[in-house]
């Protein structure tokens, strides 16, 4: 062998050794994807969720007719949520568009302003903006209560895997923070600006921080532990539990076969 071969030698193995903690990462990611896929409703749940207030926006924008928009608004809402329900799809997504349309329809029928539209979302955005960073400071990370059964661990990663509670913990602090910044850019609007404005610009902020968000929140897990998969190990407890049983029936079995063969040899002593 010669010198030059040396190297070559030493990085194949390095490559070996490397090899299956790469696929490994590989696989863990390929999972978070999934699961965030799973619970933010991937292209689709965008589509449910920027639609109807699209079309709000774009009628009053042509005709300046609040109850034509906000019907126009509700009545797509629904459809969305229908052909999730005839196709039997998650419908979680939908359905929360849904509410959320109805509660501005409401809300701005009974105020008479257009703007009122969007308040409820607003508030709501809010809400959910100051629901992450307060979990976050009490330890239980709101961003892991949603997607520990997701990825089926629960709420395993609280005591058992510190690692990833500090990943859910900093994807917590990204969503409420983004969430925070846009409710600075759209509560000011919803003061000063006219309706259409307020509309187009609320249309324009609705992908782009919820994308950051996600995004920052699968750089955080894909760094983080795998999941302890509790569901997994229930199946295992309950096998193990169903096999002792099975082995101190047998034993059971056998100590009563024995003493049933040793009462049957008695008589004949």
């Amino acid at each position: 062998m010669t010198s030059l071969d040396k190297p070559t030698d030493h990085r194949k193995r390095k490559q070996d050794r490397d090899a299956p903690d790469q696929a490994q990462d590989a696989a863990s990611k390929a999972v978070t994807e999934a699961a965030l896929f799973d619970a933010f409703g991937g292209v689709r749940g965008m589509v449910e969720t920027v639609l109807p207030g699209l079309l709000f926006v774009t009628i009053f924008t042509i005709n300046k007719n609040l109850h034509v928009s906000a019907i126009a608004a509700l009545v797509v809402s629904l459809v969305l949520a229908g052909a999730r329900l005839i196709k039997r799809d998650t419908v979680k997504h939908a359905f929360s568009g849904v509410f959320g349309v109805a509660f501005g329809v409401v809300f701005a029928m009974m105020t008479g302003n257009a703007k009122d539209f969007y308040l409820p979302g607003m508030i709501y955005t809010l809400g959910l903006a100051l629901a992450y960073i307060v979990t976050t400071l009490a330890g239980v990370p709101l961003i892991g209560l949603i997607l520990g059964p997701v990825f089926k661990e629960n709420l395993s990663w609280r005591t058992r895997n510190p690692g990833r509670k500090k990943a859910y913990a900093k994807a917590s602090w990204a969503w409420g923070l983004i969430l925070l910044a846009k409710c600075a850019i759209l509560f000011p609007l919803y003061w000063w600006a006219d309706t259409t404005s307020l509309g187009w610009i609320l249309i324009a902020l609705k992908i782009p921080p919820f994308l950051l968000a996600v995004w920052l929140t699968w750089v955080f897990l894909a760094k983080a532990p795998a999941p302890i998969d509790v569901f997994a190990e229930m199946e295992e407890q309950e096998k193990a539990e169903k096999e002792e049983k099975a082995r101190r029936a047998a034993e059971r079995e056998q100590s009563d076969a024995a003493a049933r063969a040793d009462a049957e040899r008695r008589p004949r002593l």
